[in-house]
């Protein structure tokens, strides 16, 4: 054996015998119909990197699975998890986990008991991780008092109309803002996930998970969501954010000017008056524009070509897409993609 491997094995012997010591210990709270992405992700990422050879055994990390009460949870793909256990003691844990899903907007599933719970670990310095919508329950307990929260663009106009004080973003992956870390969703559930692994065991820990679950790097925290959105932080007129954000979620299947009018509660000519107020500009500019925004964002984060592109963000072929793209962001698509 060589001195390289001896080594090796020394520094793995080492993390062994710390972990044994003090594993890190995770809890992790399922709300009702919560996202079975985020979750497992979330789990898996921890799994792999807990033992070696992917024997799932507890080693580096401890991890609990809860609900309040101990009821079991039915996820937003319907399939039902039961074998959870009560809210434990806030003190057995380095973190904690909320993860929620389709049920954000019903305000009953956030119990007094969570947000009591939520509190008393917030006192004690515990770090709240807020998987999902997971941060919705996080700031119904009133314990975001400051700095950013990171949510998916889908979610972010409910969660502005309940959280209206608080200030948060749709262009990360997730934000780390000390004794709260908050993600997308998703997939962006892993990235946090190994930004933890990475933060307390090294990158090679980190490696370790992304090899077993095939995927090839750690995206990091200001990584854009997949999103194509446009900067309303000054504007106030809630309608022109709901227009806004009506259009980006239904951008596969762009709606009429009578439809966006009707979701926000006004008649199409109040809503041709509003965007012309905030935005200066009509309905289908701003449609327009947010296909390219989206376009922008493919071809800044993805090797696919010009013409696929084209063709996802709506438009005929390439060539009108790059006159387009052209006349909004000032280089073709192709210029842009090299300077970028």
């Amino acid at each position: 054996m060589s001195i390289a491997h001896i080594k090796q094995d020394a520094r793995r012997d080492a993390v062994k015998q710390d972990a044994a010591e003090k594993p890190l210990r995770i809890g992790i709270v399922l709300l009702d119909e919560f996202t079975l992405t985020a979750f497992a992700g979330f789990l898996d990422v921890l799994r792999l990197a807990s033992d070696y050879g992917g024997k799932s055994r507890q080693i580096l990390i401890n991890w609990s699975i809860m609900s309040v009460d101990g009821l079991a949870r039915r996820s937003s793909a319907g399939t039902l998890h039961g074998e959870l256990s009560d809210l434990q003691d806030v003190g057995g844990f380095d973190y904690i986990a909320v993860c929620g899903g389709n049920s954000y907007a019903n305000t009953t599933s956030y119990s007094a008991k969570l947000s009591n719970w939520l509190v008393q670990a917030h006192r004690q310095g515990i770090p709240l991780l807020g998987l999902c919508t997971g941060t919705f329950a996080i700031a119904h307990a009133g314990l975001v008092q400051q700095g950013e929260v990171c949510v998916h663009w889908n979610v972010i106009s409910e969660f502005q109309r309940r959280f209206p004080g608080i200030k948060c973003k749709n262009d990360h992956l997730f934000i780390d803002a000390g004794r709260l870390i908050t993600c997308a969703g998703s997939t962006a559930a892993i990235d946090l996930a190994l930004y933890l692994l990475t933060r307390h065991y090294g990158r090679d820990k980190a490696q370790q998970a992304l090899r077993h679950m095939m995927l090839f790097t750690i995206r990091p925290a200001r990584l854009p969501q997949a999103h194509f959105y446009v900067d309303l932080d000054n504007v106030q007129d809630i309608r022109v954010h709901k227009a806004v954000y009506y259009i980006e979620q239904r951008i596969d299947d762009l709606p009429s000017v009578a439809d966006i009018a009707a979701h926000v509660g006004v008649s199409p000519r109040q809503l041709e008056r509003i965007l012309k107020a905030s935005l200066n500009t009509t309905p289908a500019v701003l449609q327009r524009m947010i296909r390219l925004q989206y376009g922008k964002w493919r071809i800044t984060n993805t090797r696919d070509t010009i013409t696929d592109i084209a063709l996802s963000c709506g438009f005929a072929d390439s060539s009108h897409f790059s006159r387009e793209f052209k006349a909004l962001f000032g280089k073709p698509p192709r210029a842009f993609r090299a300077a970028a």
